[in-house]
């Protein structure tokens, strides 16, 4: 029999011999001590010290309606007291009949049917099954291959892993589901060609795609994953007529569009899904973050009635499930969440300040470290060079010293919790909670500017 446990009063030791973080080299915390949050109000988070940092990425892209809502607590509270759990395997509970219909009246066209699971990377193997089910129901058994587009992710599960196009996150686990197939983005910042003209370059991106489908033989293509702004690499907005080519390629080869939402979705560009704004309906969004602005774990695929109509008949059945999707306490705080979304205007207010956040971080363009800012909504990247008249990027060894080794733990240490990030060229990312004003943007704006400054003295 073991010790009894003691509590540790030394919470950042303990953390590193017993929590395992994630995406986290451990070895960084062997001699430094680890970050301990333990209080959010606003826009801003608390370590065990009482020291304040502004939240400049919303946790991880998911605390759209800011920290310390109490009523979304106490809507956890109710629920739990209520009914704490039952699954939707064959049965339903009240709070997830209310969520998928909400999902469903927020989502475009006919995108009615909602199948609930516990996050975005779930979200997205569950769309990726789907689609390889539904072709086999409707007579197209080969088509089970899928293309995205390079360095964007899409999750850890072995089948979203493969989606996503960043191979040092895949080589450790290789191999992978097959059939998973990649594209040019739409990084028009460092475009092959057409750089000049977006919507040029946005008709050569969306080609690339049927180029792709045509290559691999449209009887074995089943869908295309794409984020309507590109998060890894350092938001990538879709050119002018992107989307509307992408839509008119699947329809011609008949390829379900997936719309990766995870992050876009809820507010974060403004709108309650982010195809909206983009003027396109896909088959199917994968959606998760900010549906309970992280105060419980929830995630969903909307899918579109045309999709979901072989599953409704006879004995077809899709054989996929996760014991809490859907959860009670999770749906009853996402609808509590919805519920400030409207009553707030959390919406509107984003897309009434987006060119206020932009211009603010476009001030940055002064310094010679900055090459590049972009993004949409409350979601942003500063794309950081080491020459800005040729847009010479750094080495990894460089990326290792600036990024890593100086940029990140400054940001941090000047009170902004933020991601500092190389998965493709290096960048700052910028994705504050919804409730944000100028305020805000102005101080994310001179941290970021004391840090980079500094950064570029020790090149």
């Amino acid at each position: 029999m073991g010790n009894p446990i003691a509590v540790s009063k030394d919470r950042s030791s303990t953390a590193y011999d017993h929590l395992w973080m994630h995406f986290t080299r451990m070895s960084s915390y062997e001699k430094s001590p680890v970050p301990v949050i333990v209080r959010g109000e606003g826009t801003y988070v608390y370590d065990e010290h009482g020291k304040r940092y502004l939240d400049g990425l919303a946790g991880l892209f998911v605390v759209q309606a800011g920290h310390g809502r109490a009523e979304l607590a106490e809507a956890a509270a109710r629920q739990a007291r209520e009914l704490a759990f039952f699954p939707v395997w064959s049965y339903a509970h009240p709070k997830a009949v209310e969520l998928a219909e909400r999902l469903a009246h927020y989502a475009p066209g006919d995108l009615d049917k909602v199948f609930f699971t516990t996050g975005g990377g779930e979200a997205v193997e569950t769309a990726w099954k789907l689609a390889k089910q539904y072709h086999k129901l409707t007579g197209n058994p080969t088509k089970y291959k899928v293309i995205s587009r390079a360095v964007a992710y899409h999750g850890t599960p072995q089948g979203a892993l493969a989606i996503t196009g960043l191979p040092a996150l895949k080589a450790p686990f290789e191999p992978l589901v097959p059939g998973a197939r990649k594209v040019p983005n739409t990084n028009i910042y460092r475009a092959p060609i057409h750089g000049d003209d977006p919507e040029a370059f946005g008709r050569w991106a969306a080609d690339q795609i049927e180029q792709q489908i045509l290559f691999e033989g449209p009887d074995t293509v089943a869908a295309v994953f794409l984020e309507p702004v590109q998060n890894a690499g350092g938001c990538f907005p879709p050119p002018p007529g992107y989307f509307q080519r992408v839509r008119e390629i699947c329809d011609t080869y008949d390829v379900l569009l997936v719309s990766d939402e995870v992050i876009c979705a809820f507010g974060r560009l403004g709108t309650m899904f982010a195809c909206d704004k983009f003027g396109y309906v896909p088959d199917i969004i994968t959606c998760a973050k900010g549906m309970t602005s992280g105060y419980s774990p929830i995630g969903a695929a909307v899918v579109s009635d045309r999709i979901a109509e072989p599953f409704f008949k006879g004995s077809n059945t899709f054989l996929h499930g996760y014991t809490f999707g859907g959860h009670p306490v999770s749906a009853a705080v996402a609808l509590a969440n919805l519920d400030i979304f409207e009553r707030e205007g959390l919406n509107q207010h984003v897309l009434d300040n987006e060119a206020a956040f932009f211009g603010t971080l476009s001030k940055l363009h002064d310094l010679p470290i900055v090459g590049d800012v972009r993004g949409n909504g409350f979601f942003y990247g500063i794309e950081l060079v080491k020459d800005k008249a040729t847009k010479e990027s750094f080495t990894p060894e460089e990326c290792e010293r600036l990024l890593y080794g100086f940029v990140s733990k400054q940001l941090f240490e000047n009170g902004l919790y933020c991601r500092a990030d190389d998965r493709g060229d290096p960048v700052v990312q910028l994705a504050p909670p919804l409730i944000s004003d100028q305020s805000t943007f102005d101080e994310i704006e001179q941290i970021v500017r004391g840090v980079l400054t500094e950064a570029w003295s020790r090149i």
